[in-house]
């Protein structure tokens, strides 16, 4: 999985040589994960794993923007975005992974 995207489908096959799960279950569980953390953020819960980071759902207001293009003002309706913090710990290891490089 070095460079590039990692997909659905690597992340069940890591699990799949990592845990010794057959592909299916592998899949199953990767799935079920993604979904718990899906239906934590549409209830406007943060998500948080050890280590790696927390999923944060923001509610932001209405405001002005701007086109630009036409510099033309639009209003922008609120709404609720998520974001991902990295923990410490993997800031570290991304900035190593770097460095290293």
């Amino acid at each position: 999985m070095a460079g590039g995207t990692v997909t659905r489908a690597d992340l069940c096959e890591a699990v799949y040589q990592r845990v010794g799960l057959s592909r299916a279950e592998a899949a199953d569980l990767v799935e079920a994960v993604i979904e718990e953390i899906a239906s934590a953020a549409v209830e406007g819960d943060n998500v948080k794993l050890s280590s790696f980071g927390t999923f944060v759902v923001r509610h932001k207001d209405e405001r002005v923007g701007r086109n630009p293009k036409t510099g033309e003002e639009v209003p922008i309706t609120p709404r609720r975005v998520m974001v991902f913090k990295p923990s410490n710990i993997l800031k570290q290891r991304v900035d190593e992974g770097h460095n290293g490089a």
